[in-house]
């Protein structure tokens, strides 16, 4: 059995075909999203109606025809971000043949609904709790975010021990771009100092809250209560889990890393360099606009990127 694992293993890191896919999260939203896959597939119209079933409103009309500014509220964003990424995927069929998945935060539960881990309407039910417990943790307190360009990860670090507790790393989405988390007030601190250690931009994101700070703690709670709740299956493929970064294939320890998601900062950047190491040569994403895409070929410029078509 343990000569069966170490050719598995071996077999998976030299394996030089290697497809995986990748699933966007927050901000990559834009108005008429999915519009055409309602339009032109059977499959697609089924899926988006019965979304607007499980979540109790038209989700769709929204998307679709929506304003900005309603796209833009978290318990919509993120249910209207996962249907697009899992219909897509849907839609592909057979052209969806992924050999390893990861998702940026709201990304990775699009990511094990196209992985087999977690139905079409348990997924979508967690991301709408999710969404909705986020909301609520927002208006507790006041909370933001701020994206730091042109510094080291570890300058931005140290920047965020010297603000203290209340600032930490939220994001590491490629080298040079760290976004941070935490109280207004350390937030604006941070991009001062930022600024002064030679940053070329500060900038104080337009989000409703903290995300993947401690200030999303009571929504840890709420969450964790509904995946415990929830049906996890084996995955079909190797999930990189933005907080241990690695491979991961175990059903209970893909539940652990969901729920400390909320509250750890997103690895991106280590994900992908993981994911080329074990031997990725082409990551497509799946989902709306071409976010992930760019931050790839930011972490490796060598690395070949695509957008799921149809």
């Amino acid at each position: 059995m343990k000569r069966d694992n170490l050719f598995f293993t071996f077999a998976f890191q030299i394996s030089n075909t290697m497809k995986a896919y990748v699933f966007p999260g927050q901000g990559a939203q834009f108005v008429g999203m999915g519009k055409d896959l309602y339009e032109t597939s059977e499959i697609a119209k089924d899926l988006f109606d019965k979304a607007n079933e499980i979540l109790g409103f038209s989700i769709t009309d929204i998307m679709f025809e929506g304003t900005a500014e309603q796209l833009k509220e978290t318990k919509v964003t993120q249910p209207a971000i996962f249907l697009h990424s899992v219909i897509l995927s849907k839609v592909l069929g057979d052209d969806f043949k992924p050999e390893m998945v990861a998702g940026h935060s709201l990304g990775e539960f699009s990511a094990l609904v196209a992985n087999d881990v977690l139905s079409f309407e348990d997924g979508l039910t967690l991301v709408s709790k999710r969404a909705l417990a986020m909301q609520k943790a927002c208006e507790l307190s006041k909370s933001t975010m701020a994206a730091v360009l042109g510094l080291e990860d570890a300058a931005v670090e140290a920047i965020c021990e010297e603000v203290g507790e209340d600032v930490v790393p939220a994001n590491y989405n490629c080298p040079g771009q760290l976004v941070i988390s935490g109280s207004v007030e350390a937030i604006e601190k941070a991009c001062e100092i930022a600024k002064e250690k030679g940053a070329r931009r500060a900038l104080v994101l337009p989000v409703s809250g903290g995300f993947h700070s401690p200030f999303m703690a009571p929504a840890g709670e709420e969450l964790a209560a509904a995946i415990e709740a929830t049906t996890f299956s084996t995955p079909t493929c190797p999930i990189y889990q933005n907080v241990p970064t690695t491979a991961v294939t175990d059903a209970e320890e893909i539940k652990k890393n969901l729920i400390a998601q909320l509250t750890a900062p997103v690895k991106w950047t280590q994900s992908v360099q993981q994911m080329l190491a074990d031997g990725a040569t082409l990551f497509t994403e799946v989902g709306p606009g071409k976010v992930l895409q760019g931050l790839i070929k930011k972490i490796n410029r060598a690395t070949e990127v695509a957008g799921a078509a149809i």
